[in-house]
């Protein structure tokens, strides 16, 4: 969801604001301080502009401004990357370091109040001992953890040795999507919360029927279809932390039983058209449209009851709503859907790649100002802004009591709480900071996108691709060694269809990093 998205959905949000803020304003306290007496409060964040200062404030900070009188809001951008953005840009720029760009501006002469950070930030925080303990601030406020959701608490504990150091207002969850008439129309029984991957996979082969423009897949790793993605791929194995290279990153570490396990999962469905395969997508592109009107949702299958099952993140009901509510002008079947908890890998129950906590907020252990920093944290996790966030349809509140059905809908809602997020291998701080000193990595990453294609394209057994990336990998690695940064040449010369370094998939490493 882009910035302009999000800063429309505020806007319509208005009147409900208006109306919220009484209510806001008889809970909130200034702590028995005098009110004619001004402070500032300083709130940090992983990055930003002046530009974005704007955005940041109507998410964050104007109401916690409008109902503490006493109290003015500063924002610290840890990295602004505007700074930057009239420098040459031919030259490789040298990118910013984010935990060190945190540190700084929670230590000093002039630290920061409050941080606002993503998972990724969690846990060297606290072993920093940069994060003041919220644990005794809850209890004192009789804040009772249990009201948050299990898998948002425990995550943040888990990264906290067990203690909570930061809470956030929402999260943006996933689940397992499905299409109740198909399964009634086999007699198969629904899928339900807590299924493994294998119990899916084997579901979705049963719910493969027809071929052609009648063929119905039995599931998809997003919502459009195509299988081929190696990004659905990263996602799907994040849970098992399978690495592509070892911590200096000069060995490759792909050509494992485990690395083959899901290559071989990903090559099966495809080849057996359980998941649609490119060609598949392709003539339902192709099909004429509906009595010539245009069909917005052609491209995307589960939409077009052409999939039977499909993952998909909290804002995917959005769709299917626009969809149902236009059903009729499309002269189209309405989708009859329910969802149920992504499903999990056998010794990973619970845990689930597709899942974000972004908005994080802890005290600063040297915060100059530590109750006006609890006040804010404690009124952006609380009830009456939980219950105004609760209104989004792109992210879930943290309190349970809030995680309710869409008003006219009908859906297992306690599905998208019930999965823990899997942090992302390219997310990691020190997978970061290998890309950051290594930029050429991202080379390693297309070089495995190249031959997965060749391994999904039938040119090469799962074996033969993995050999291959291992091979051509630690020649690369080797070379990436004393060149990290420059051009390196011939990399995919005799790889699926030859030519230069792939920008995409480096795009989607830095967007997973940034995505924490």
């Amino acid at each position: 969801m882009n910035k302009k998205k999000m800063t429309r959905k505020w806007m319509l949000s208005g009147m409900a604001l208006s109306l919220l803020v009484p209510t806001l304003a008889a809970c909130s306290t200034d702590k028995g301080k005098d009110s004619d007496v001004r402070r500032t409060l300083r709130i940090g964040t992983m990055s930003g502009s002046k530009q974005d200062e704007i955005w940041f404030r109507q998410q964050f900070t104007d109401m916690f401004e409008l109902t503490h009188d006493g109290i003015d809001i500063e924002i610290v951008p840890a990295i602004d990357y505007t700074e930057n953005q009239f420098e040459d840009q031919s030259k490789q720029q040298e990118q910013p370091d984010p935990l060190e760009k945190v540190k700084a501006i929670m230590t000093g002469n002039n630290p920061v109040d409050v941080m606002i950070f993503d998972m990724s930030m969690l846990s060297p925080l606290v072993n920093e001992n940069l994060l003041k303990q919220l644990d005794p601030l809850m209890k004192e406020n009789s804040i009772d953890p249990n009201d948050f959701v299990p898998a948002v608490i425990d995550s943040i504990k888990e990264q906290g040795n067990n203690f909570v150091y930061a809470l956030t207002p929402t999260f943006t969850p996933s689940a397992l999507y499905y299409n109740k008439k198909l399964f009634q129309k086999v007699s198969a029984e629904m899928p339900k919360d807590g299924m493994s991957w294998d119990d899916v996979f084997n579901l979705a082969r049963r719910m493969k029927s027809g071929t052609g423009k009648d063929a119905v897949y039995g599931f998809s790793f997003n919502q459009w279809g195509g299988s081929e993605n190696f990004w659905d791929l990263q996602n799907f194995a994040a849970p098992l932390q399978l690495k592509m290279y070892d911590d200096k990153a000069e060995t490759m570490t792909v050509n494992t039983p485990q690395w083959e396990a899901v290559w071989k999962t990903f090559s099966d469905l495809y080849k057996d058209h359980v998941t649609p395969r490119q060609e598949d997508m392709n003539a339902m592109y192709s099909e004429p449209k509906t009595d010539g009107r245009n069909n917005p949702f052609q491209g995307q299958l589960f939409l077009n009851g052409k999939v039977a099952m499909t993952i998909g993140g909290y804002d995917l009901i959005n769709q299917i709503e626009q969809y149902n509510d236009n059903a009729d002008k499309l002269k189209l079947e309405r989708l009859d859907w329910d969802v149920v908890s992504v499903p999990f890998h056998a010794g990973h129950e619970g845990v689930g790649g597709s899942i974000y906590l972004n908005n994080l907020s802890g005290i600063n252990s040297k915060a100059a100002n530590p109750d006006d920093a609890w006040e804010f944290v404690k009124f952006m996790n609380g009830k009456e802004w939980s219950k105004l966030k609760a209104r989004s349809t792109y992210e879930m509140p943290a309190r349970k009591e809030f995680v309710k059905v869409r008003e006219g809908l009908s859906y297992n809602v306690d599905a998208f709480t019930k999965v823990k997020p899997a942090p992302m291998l390219q997310s990691s701080l020190k997978e970061q900071k290998l890309l950051r000193e290594k930029p050429n990595l991202y080379m390693v990453t297309e070089l495995g996108n190249r031959f997965y294609m060749e391994v999904m394209q039938g040119k090469k057994s799962v074996k033969e691709g993995l050999a291959g990336w291992e091979t051509k990998g630690n020649d690369l690695l080797q070379k990436i060694k004393t060149n990290p940064k420059g051009q390196i040449d011939g990399v995919f010369d005799d790889v699926y269809g030859g030519g230069g370094g792939g920008g995409i998939m480096y795009d989607k490493v830095e967007a997973a990093a940034s995505a924490g």
